[in-house]
């Protein structure tokens, strides 16, 4: 049985839902210290002008280490609306956008104190769209050895890290005459393009 060690993300990239896919169960970090700049509080679309990082603002921790679950979201600036817009902006001529967007609408509309419980709460509906149903557990206590048997990714999925290498199917984009194929985008970037065929390239990669 394959074990997997994942940290929180925010609309994670690709290559995160196929090591979910993969495993048997996932332990969610819940005990980790945040760590900016990284796919805690961030994800990257396609749009017609390339891609496009989206960050969600945090409150200041005034120096202090703080655990990833009691990040709290910034009030300072309409973030949630500026998101959708974008996403909107980038995928509405995907061919399953209008399929798709009232499942998604809902995150940006309703207000969310902690960074935890956003990414957990649309993670768990884009794992419902998959149709993947992993067991996941929230971790009680943070391990900095693991088990030999258990695939610890909780510091390998990482924006500055290019593990796009991997990632060597490409699927339909709307941009891609434009681009080319542009690999490990968030996950929606896959299911607006792809729709019901998205778990199937998942589980081949």
């Amino acid at each position: 049985m394959l074990e997997i060690y994942l940290s929180s993300a925010y609309l994670a990239p690709v290559e995160y839902y196929i090591a979910l896919a993969k495993a048997e169960t996932i332990y969610l970090e819940h005990c980790e210290h945040y760590e900016k700049q990284s796919y805690r509080n961030r994800c990257t679309i396609a749009t017609a002008n390339g891609k496009m990082a989206l960050s969600i603002p945090t409150e200041k921790s005034n120096g202090e280490k703080l655990l990833t679950r009691d990040v709290r979201i910034s009030e300072h600036n309409s973030w949630q609306s500026q998101h959708w817009r974008s996403i909107e902006s980038a995928y509405n001529s995907t061919p399953f956008f209008e399929f798709f967007k009232d499942d998604l609408i809902p995150f940006y509309e309703k207000k969310w104190n902690f960074l935890w419980d956003f990414n957990t709460e649309i993670q768990l509906k884009v794992l419902e769209l998959l149709d993947l149903q992993p067991k996941i557990i929230f971790t009680e206590k943070y391990n900095s050895i693991l088990d030999c048997n258990t695939l610890d990714l909780r510091n390998c999925i990482h924006p500055k890290k290019n593990n796009s290498n991997q990632l060597n199917k490409s699927y339909y984009q709307v941009f891609e005459n434009k681009f080319g194929f542009i690999p490990n985008l968030s996950i929606i970037d896959l299911l607006f393009n792809m729709g019901n065929e998205s778990q199937l390239i998942i589980n081949s990669l």
